[in-house]
Formats: structure tokens, sequence, C-alpha cells
């Protein structure tokens, strides 16, 4: 019997058997995939696995992958398909037609939710235990985090010049670290180059990507003078962004990193 699949753990949340022959369809969904399933039962992963937006990408290097599109799924004969995205919004009705279990990976927005999501998609996986004791390692770590100074102060930028208020995940991670966001308007959002003119944050939060296709171009508000002397002047925490592209329990990397950074 296999470790994630063992007697203890309860029957996976489509009702099937322990799955053996699992596809992911993107590379949030594969993250989940490669965190609580064994590479034996990974039939194949989403294109996307191994390149640096994904946290797990060393552990995706030689498995499989298949394109999100029907007939390249089916083909493989899965007996359970992983997505948050992959597919596009129709993807689980038609794969259910078909015949194929599918499990949509939640929606999480904030830190208490992501332990939920982790709750679910592991006992859909056939690993429940290991789903416990990962969302038992996030309050375990949130609760050893040091606490920086009232009123601290962090702006997250990434590099096409925008940056996340309330109401985000970017924000709740901001916050779990005991920071305040210096972008108070809700949601996504360009950089608040007015208000920066006269207002400096305590630190810049910089997000980036290795990838060219995240890299500022000639109108993003990164190129701007005030945003380029405010990531020269002010005292900058980066943040890989992994750690943030996906909710997910590695989000906990982003958080210890600020609050560590902000409390010295």
């Amino acid at each position: 019997m296999l470790a994630g699949c063992g007697v203890d753990s309860p029957e996976p949340a489509s009702g099937h058997r322990c799955p053996q022959r699992i596809v992911s369809l993107d590379f949030c969904a594969d993250q989940y995939v490669l965190k609580f399933v064994e590479r034996d039962r990974i039939l194949a992963l989403s294109p996307d696995a191994e390149r640096e937006f994904s946290y797990m990408r060393d552990e995706a290097a030689g498995l499989p992958s298949v394109r999100p599109v029907a007939e390249d799924v089916i083909i493989l004969k899965p007996d359970l398909v992983v997505r948050t995205y992959g597919g596009g919004p129709g993807a689980a009705t038609m794969f259910r037609r078909a015949g194929v279990p599918v499990h949509n990976v939640g929606w999480a927005e904030d830190i208490e939710a992501v332990g939920e999501v982790v709750l679910e998609t592991a006992r859909a996986l056939g690993s429940a235990q290991q789903g416990l004791a990962v969302v038992s390692e996030i309050q375990d770590r949130l609760a050893a985090l040091p606490s920086p100074e009232p009123g601290v102060e962090g702006l997250y930028m990434t590099p096409s010049g925008v940056t996340s208020g309330p109401g985000s995940l970017v924000h709740e991670i901001i916050v779990a670290a005991g920071l305040e966001n210096f972008q108070t308007r809700p949601g996504w959002r360009p950089i608040p180059l007015e208000r920066l003119v006269y207002e400096q944050p305590d630190f810049i939060l910089p997000a980036f990507f290795d990838s060219l296709t995240n890299h500022p171009h000639a109108w993003s508000p990164m190129r701007h003078p005030v945003a380029s002397s405010r990531l020269q002047a002010g005292e900058l925490i980066p943040i890989e962004g992994a750690w943030t592209a996906c909710g997910a329990w590695f989000l906990m990397d982003a958080v210890e990193t600020l609050a560590a950074a902000a409390a010295r």
C-alpha cells in the first residue's frame, strides 16, 4: 500500500479509490500534486511545472508533462485530474462527462483559507495525514514569527509596475508578517506614483522572476523615475515570485522573510 493511500487515510474527496494516475493541468495544481503525491502516481504535470514561477520546480524534474487539452489528457486515461484554472472554465464539466474525476483546487484569500485548501486537496489526493502535518507546520511558523515595531510599512512591487492592497493574498502576507501595507486601496493596482513623490514606505518588497516575460517594458510604471529612485534609495526585502504565485503553504517563506527582515 502506498504511503499516501494507507488504510488510515480517509477516502479521497472525489469518492473514488485513492487515485493512481493523476494529471495536473496548471502550475498551481502542480504544486499540490508534487507535494502530496508519490512520483509513481503522477501521470503528467502541466508544461509550466519546471518554470521559475513554480515553487516545486526541482521536484518536477523528470516527470512527463501534458498540455491542458482534453484530447491530450483523456488519452492518458487518468483516474484524477487536478486543476485550478487549467483547461478553461468548462474543463471540470467536460472531464466529468468523459468519466474522469476532477479535483478543483480551491481559491484562498487569506492564510486560514490556504490551510483549508491544503486539507481539502491533500485528502482528495489520498494524503490527508500529510495535509494535516503541513497545516500544523503553517500554524507553528506563524506562532514563531518575530514582531516588527508597530507602524512599519511595506510596499509590494512587481516588475510590471503593479502592487496589491487589501483583499488580496499578498496583502494578507504583508499583514501576517507584522507590517502595514503602504498600498491602502483594495485589490491589484498600479504603483501609487503620486503618493511616492512625498511619502516613503519603510521597506520596498520587490517580487521578481527570472523570466523575461515579467520584466518591465517601456510603458511600465517601474520605468518611472519615482519608482526607480524608491527602489534605489529604499530598504529592500526581495520576495521570490514563486512564493506568492499560488495560494499554498509556501507563502510562509514570504511571510517569514518579511517578518525577519523588518524586525532587525
